[in-house]
């Protein structure tokens, strides 16, 4: 019997889990990835460690090895770019970029997994050399020379998102003057609520320069940038790192996938496209979020793996039993000795999906108030929720001390539209080594909910 071609597009996260779930679920299966890049498949929300030398080599801060997939009889291509899909015959084209030969592939199956693309700004000089992007392994390698290049001592860090944070501190650290600046007002100010922002601020002022809301105009320098030009004046830069966000790489599908006026791949709730047996993953997509109850933008590489792992349960069914149940969008971050988990909408988010909120803000100590202050980390608790039914809408946790795995707590409580209510009372462990008699985030709901301080 024919085995059934399946045909993946991308081997970042969302390629990865399809071909390792194709391959252990089916025996029937012949299973392909193309993947333009030249490696296989460097992780880079994990190139803060690697800059900063914490992790066990550089061609280790992968995803997978190809041999990992071609273990399970699976066929990985690096330097293979699919360039277009003929849904007429299902066949795409695909060109390999070693010697610029192009081939028609078959498929039976087609996943589209082909991720984001950084922006790089459109302004005067962007071309100059020292003007870096933070993302993939070749910007990786390169920004690790330059943070021990002594002659780099001005470093500005465009975007004040997780990416532009991280440069930030890994420059920091690394002894160089670090600018970092943005159009919004505040660093992570698109990810948490502003109480958290107000404790957070005067770590990054303490270690790095902020530029908040302003303006690139341009850049400066003889080959190499020396100055980035704002329209609040001039910064001097021996090296820029741009992180301003990132455009889904659909260019290539126009004309045959169904995109969205900003070139998001369109999916029904099957994650089909609008061609037969094609289907689309991972951060190209907008998938539904459960607290807004519609789709948006979430790129993550834990959603771009439960979608694979959806999509390939359902993939040979002639209509699945059931719709992608959508994520709840969690993520964490540690930066200048805080930590926070963040999961759901917050203010930012819920006011752009014009989605109905409200926000509170409990601080306490992390154990009771007989533990020496040393021992007793302040914590910090935003909640954000529909004002209405009290629905947990998302929520954030910060500390000195790790409490990040509290924000899983919060993303099973979103996950399943708990209400502040069964949060209050929700029967948590306590014991004086780790918490309070009444948990951290019972606390926070109850304040929330206007009750008596414990």
């Amino acid at each position: 019997m024919d085995k059934r071609k399946v045909i993946i597009v991308g081997a970042s996260h969302g390629g990865h889990e399809s071909a390792i779930e194709l391959l252990d679920k089916y025996d029937d299966v012949d299973v392909t990835i193309y993947e333009a890049g030249d490696f296989i498949s460097f992780m880079s929300c994990g190139m803060q460690l690697y800059l900063e030398g914490k992790v066990t080599a550089e061609d280790d801060v992968r995803n997978f090895k190809p041999e990992d997939v071609e273990a399970k009889g699976g066929h990985v291509f690096a330097n293979h770019q699919v360039t277009a899909i003929n849904p007429d015959n299902k066949t795409v084209t695909v060109k390999d970029l070693n010697n610029g030969k192009e081939s028609q592939e078959k498929y039976d199956k087609l996943i589209l997994s082909s991720g984001v693309t950084p922006k790089t700004l459109p302004v005067p000089n962007s071309d100059l050399r020292n003007i870096y992007l933070m993302r993939g392994r070749d910007w990786a390698t390169k920004l690790n020379a330059a943070k021990q290049d002594s002659s780099i001592k001005n470093v500005v860090v465009i975007g004040a998102g997780y990416i532009g944070t991280e440069a930030s501190e890994v420059f920091a650290k690394a002894g160089k003057h670090v600018t970092l600046m943005d159009m919004i007002d505040r660093p992570l100010g698109t990810y948490l609520n502003p109480e958290l922002l107000d404790v957070l601020e005067p770590a990054f002022k303490k270690e790095i320069d902020l530029k908040m809301g302003v303006k690139i105009t341009g850049f400066k320098g003889d080959k190499k940038v020396a100055s980035v030009e704002t329209d609040q004046g001039a910064v001097p830069a021996d090296l820029v790192i741009v992180s301003a966000g990132v455009s889904p790489n659909t260019d290539w599908l126009k004309g045959t996938v169904d995109l969205d006026q900003r070139g998001w791949i369109k999916t029904d709730p099957y994650l089909r496209t609008n061609i037969k047996d094609v289907y689309a993953i991972g951060d190209a997509i907008l998938p539904l979020s459960i607290p807004a109850g519609k789709p948006m933008p979430i790129a993550l590489a834990t959603t771009a793996r439960r979608e694979a792992q959806y999509l390939v349960n359902h993939l040979f069914e002639a209509k699945p039993d059931k719709t992608f149940k959508g994520v709840v969008g969690a993520s964490a971050l540690s930066i200048f000795d805080y930590h926070f988990a963040t999961a759901g909408l917050n203010q930012f988010s819920a006011k752009k999906n014009d989605i109905p909120y409200a926000t509170s803000f409990y601080e306490d100590s992390m154990r009771p108030a007989y533990i020496p202050e040393k021992d007793n980390p302040k914590v910090y608790v935003s909640l954000t929720f529909n004002p209405y039914n009290h629905q947990i809408l998302g929520g954030a946790v910060l500390s000195k001390y790790d409490i990040t795995a509290q924000g899983n707590v919060l993303a099973l409580a979103i996950s399943h539209k708990m209400t502040l209510e069964d949060l209050a009372e929700q029967d948590f462990f306590f014991q004086p080594g780790f918490d309070r008699q009444w948990s951290l985030l019972n606390l926070a709901a109850q304040h929330a909910l206007g009750m008596a301080r414990f």
